[in-house]
Order: C-alpha cells, then structure tokens, then sequence
C-alpha cells in the first residue's frame, strides 16, 4: 500500500489530495521512476474511499506525466525502464501565466455598468459615523429592516427584523445555527455543498450524507438537516412540494431543524422562483440567505432567520464572540439595498445567465447528460468519469478551471462536469465551450 493518507477535514477534494501525496512521494524518490503502483480499485479499497477518488487522482496524475499506462500491466511512475519504455523524467505541464478564469457554480456575474451606485455606496460609508462600541450582534437595525421587506416580497417569507440576522455568509450563517443545537449528526444532501459539509464536521458532528434527489423521511437522532431545496447544489434539482412536506413532517416528528441554504434562488429565468421553505413551517426551518451570488462572493455577506426556539441562544453566543460582519460592509450593503443597486444586478444577472444557459446546454447536450434543470449560474453533466477528467485537463491548459462532478460527492458516485457560466465574459465562455467540445468530440 502506498504511504499516504487522506484527512476528509481538509478542505481539499480527495482526489486532489492523492494526487498531491503521490507526487511529492515521486519527487522525493520514496516512489522511484518504473514503479508499478496499485489500481485504482486495490487502492480504493485500502483508502476506504470511492473507486472515483482513486481514478481522478489517477488520471490527473497521467495528464501531468508524472504516470503512464502500460496495456494490460497497469500504472508504473514515470521514467521507469519497463519493456519498450525508455527512461525519461516526469514531464512537467507547463503552468498558465495567468490565473485560470473561473467556470465554477458560484462566481457570479458583475454588471460593470452599475459601478457608479458601488461607489456611491462606500462614498456613503466614508462620511457615516461608525458606532462607538461592539453594534447589535444582529446586525445593522436599518439592513435588517431591508432585508425583512425583501424577503417577505421575493422569497414569500413574512418576518420581523428583530427575527433575521446579519452574517458574514451562509457558511457563518450555518455555524451560528450549529452551535445552537445537539451535538447529533446532521445529514447532508451528497452531492451537495463541500463547505457545508467541512462545517458540519467541524462543528464535531457527523455528517450523515443523503441521496440527493430522494425525499428526507428519517431525522430520528439526527440535530438536523441541510438542504437546498430552490436550487440543489449541484445537480439544479427544485425539492417537489410533496418531498418538502415530507421533510418538514420528518422534522417536526423527530424533533430535528431544517437549514435551509437559499443561495441562490433569485436566479430563474424559466419560471418564477420558488417560494423558500421556511414560508411554510417557520418554526423548524433555519432559513440561510447570502449576497455572494448577488454581489461578490467576497463580500462575505449574509443572512438567516433561525426557529425561534433557537434565537436566543444564537444570540447570546454571537454577542459573546463578537461574531458579525464588519459595519463598514453592512453600511455599504444598506444603501446599496435602499437605492436598487441590489434589484438592478439580480435583473441583469438573471438576463445574461438566461440567454448563456442555452448556448452551454447546445454545445454540451450531444456528448453529456443534464443532470438536472439548468437555472442559476451553472450547469451539471453527467459523463463517465475519464471523459470528465480528460475534458477538465484541456480546458485547464486553455486557461480555464472547470470542476469535476465527483469532487462534490462523498458516498454518491456520480461523475461528471459542473460548468459554470456567471464568472467568464460572452468570449471566455464560447473559448472554454470549444475545447470541451473538443475534448468531449473525441472521447
């Protein structure tokens, strides 16, 4: 067996991490050229990991040189004398001189032609007088009355600013709500949110994955549930009114929370969003809301409405840790909810992401499978996972980052590409579509 570990804690998908631990074994001649290494299903089952981790790893490792295929003998370290095999040195795929543009499933897209109201709002923060001593753990009362108003008319939530709550994103947002209930496992959509899940685990919980496209039935032991029932991240499924009835009974039932991750509902463009689920039972639902795919991801801005049985206790720990985000960025967010900054980008956003969608769905519908309804900013692809891994490859040494399907999955083995489309300008996106197709036209 091969002398790596794997930290499911880290951040980094699995594959990456093999991937990594094997080069640096090759570099530090632990793993000498001409070595035969494991298959990929030996390996998997010594790393008690999917067979998919082991093959992205795998096959990374080939597009890069580092390994190579011998017919019928399996996966021998590069510059090895094997038969017919002269020795050479690992080649090293050169590096892009710049940095990769994104098509990932949450860099949005940004209006340049609304920068005018960006800079007037921060001119408004540099003239305001910043509070004397630690603010309202809430938040800003004047963005959580905004936000209130916004919620009841575009997400069909009826809540009082006093109820709603100001973070530094979803993934604070679900810390706060984790730190207000039982240390018991929380099950987790698979695939779903890999920071969702590194969170939960974090939090010293088990995580508990859960086909994502089957219906919640059971919460019994479990603290909660962490779903994203506008838009399922990443196969683009609408949870089904009755698998929401379903899961808000199995919670009410068995005493769990529903976290409602709405990260990006605002973004449909083929019928009207769907109403959240915390508009239905307020009362088990955490709602989580953020203004990363609205704005900028790095505005580490967000929002939740937790139960009310959980309020007071997410309340009293935020006020002891001081845990808000910075009033600079919520000042700046008030007047740039107060002066339609916010409505203005979501119209343009919706536009631009309505009109790419069909371009990616015609280009890749003839070599891959739609996992699932395209809406947001990206879309989901099924395909067998060397043919994902091989399209991932070209569009990197083209200058783009795709990512792959399996590094979203945990117990599922689906494989596949996650393509976004919000981040790149109409030219980046029509090049990386043309070397998918490419790859993909020759798969």
């Amino acid at each position: 067996m091969l002398p790596v570990t794997l930290d499911r804690a880290d951040a980094r998908p699995l594959g990456v991490q093999l991937a990594d631990q094997v080069r640096r074994l090759v570099l530090a001649g632990t793993v000498a050229p001409g070595t035969r290494l494991p298959s990929t299903r030996r390996l998997a089952a010594d790393l008690g990991v999917s067979r998919a981790v082991t093959e992205q790893a795998w096959d990374q490792l080939r597009a890069e040189g580092w390994l190579e295929a011998r017919q019928g003998a399996g996966s021998w370290v590069s510059g090895g004398p094997g038969p017919g095999h002269p020795t050479s040195p690992p080649r090293r795929r050169p590096q892009p001189r710049r940095p990769l543009v994104p098509l990932n499933a949450g860099t949005p897209w940004v209006d340049t032609r609304h920068d005018a109201a960006w800079r007037r709002a921060w001119r408004e923060v540099s003239s305001a007088t910043p509070p004397r001593g630690y603010d309202d753990p809430r938040g800003l009362p004047e963005l959580r009355a905004l936000l209130a108003e916004r919620l009841g008319t575009t997400r069909g939530l009826g809540v009082d600013p006093d109820e709603l709550s100001i973070t530094a994103g979803t993934t604070a947002g679900l810390r706060h709500v984790l730190n207000a209930l039982p240390r018991q496992p929380v099950v987790v959509e698979d695939p779903g949110y890999r920071a969702a899940a590194l969170t939960v685990r974090e939090s010293g919980r088990e995580v508990r994955d859960h086909p994502a496209l089957l219906p919640i039935t059971d919460l019994s032991g479990c603290a909660a549930a962490y779903v994203t029932p506008a838009h399922q991240h990443p196969l683009g499924r609408v949870m089904p009114a009755d698998d929401r009835l379903t899961l808000l009974a199995a919670a009410r039932r068995d005493g769990a929370v529903v976290i409602e991750d709405d990260y990006d509902s605002e973004f449909r463009y083929d019928v009207a969003p769907v109403p959240a689920l915390a508009s239905i039972d307020p009362d088990v639902v955490a709602y989580l809301g953020t203004a990363s795919k609205s704005v900028l991801p790095s505005l580490r801005l967000g929002w939740m409405v937790p139960p009310a049985s959980l309020r007071p206790e997410v309340e009293r720990h935020r006020a002891i840790t001081h845990d808000a985000p910075a009033w600079p960025v919520q000042r700046a967010f008030v007047a740039l909810v107060r002066d339609g900054y916010l409505d203005a980008v979501v119209r343009s956003a919706r536009r631009v992401y309505g009109e790419r969608a069909p371009r990616v769905v015609a280009a890749l519908s003839p070599y891959a499978e739609l996992a699932g309804p395209v809406a947001g900013m990206y879309s989901t692809w099924l395909l067998p996972h060397r043919e994902a891994v091989r399209a991932r490859a070209a569009a990197e040494a083209a200058g783009f980052r795709v990512n792959l399907l399996a590094d979203y999955c945990r117990s599922a083995e689906l494989t596949g590409l996650v393509v976004g489309f919000g981040g790149p300008t109409d030219e980046e996106l029509d090049a990386a579509l043309a070397v998918l197709v490419e790859s993909l036209a020759s798969s």
